[in-house]
């Protein structure tokens, strides 16, 4: 566990269950996010790589 996260948590321990529990709930929503974004990313590369492709050919031949 890194250190910020150690200080992190040994400050929520401090707090009524009730806002440990809110905070819990916003940790879990936010590792919910990162995940979902990654598998969106993940899922389009293939498309991401072909506008690259189609944005660098129409740089090219605007000059």
């Amino acid at each position: 566990m890194s250190h910020l996260l150690e200080r992190a948590y040994s400050q929520i321990t401090q707090l009524p269950g009730p806002e440990q529990d809110a905070i819990a709930a916003i940790i879990f929503d936010a590792l919910e996010d990162e995940e979902k974004w990654a598998e969106q990313f993940a899922g389009s590369q293939d498309a991401l790589a072909t506008l690259a492709a189609e944005a660098l050919a129409e740089h090219k031949g605007a000059r």
